[in-house]
This record gives structure tokens, sequence and C-alpha cells, in this order.
């Protein structure tokens, strides 16, 4: 926690965001989610959509909340494994709550 000058102290909570991008096919989801599974942790968003060049992609776009860097990296990096996983992009996003 922390205090900004002259406020309440704030809470800050990092949501790490991983966008990833597969061939469509049948195992591609449960692969991705084992990642998270495996881990004990359970995304607090998933979207997923068929797209890309005659539907032969899906987009899986996930968040999980309250993750520091380091797991983070480490989950990008096991999604980068996953078989039929073209590409793993990440980002964060932090949003400040009041104690």
């Amino acid at each position: 926690m922390t205090a900004l000058s002259g406020s309440l102290p704030v809470q800050r909570r990092q949501t790490a965001c991983f966008s990833v991008i597969a061939t469509a096919e049948p195992g591609t989801m449960p692969r991705v989610l084992e990642i998270f599974a495996k881990r004990g942790l359970i995304p607090d968003r998933w979207l997923s959509a068929v797209a890309g060049p005659r539907d032969g992609e899906i987009h899986i776009d996930i968040q999980l909340a309250d993750t520091d860097r380091e797991l983070a990296k480490r989950l990008a990096h096991s999604l980068r494994q996953v078989v039929s996983v073209q590409s793993v992009l990440t980002s964060e996003k932090r949003v400040l709550k009041s104690a």
C-alpha cells in the first residue's frame, strides 16, 4: 500500500492481460486454459473468437487480476510453448483502489 500526498492510502491492483492467437483446433482452448488451471488460477475474463483467414485462427483474450510481473512473464512463456499457439502478446492494467 502506498499513500498519495495528503490522501488516504491506496491499494494498487494489477491485472495481467494476455492476447493469444492460435490455430483453430478443438484442443486449443483446453491446452491454453490448462496453463492457468495447473497453477490453481482462474482467469477473471476470457473472451475467444474464431477469426483470421478462412476462420483458421482462434483469438483468445485473457485477464488475470492481482498478478505480479514475474508470474505474468512465466505464464506468457508457458503459453508460447502450447501446441498450435502462434503468438502471445502481454500487457498490464492497474486500478487504484482507495483503502
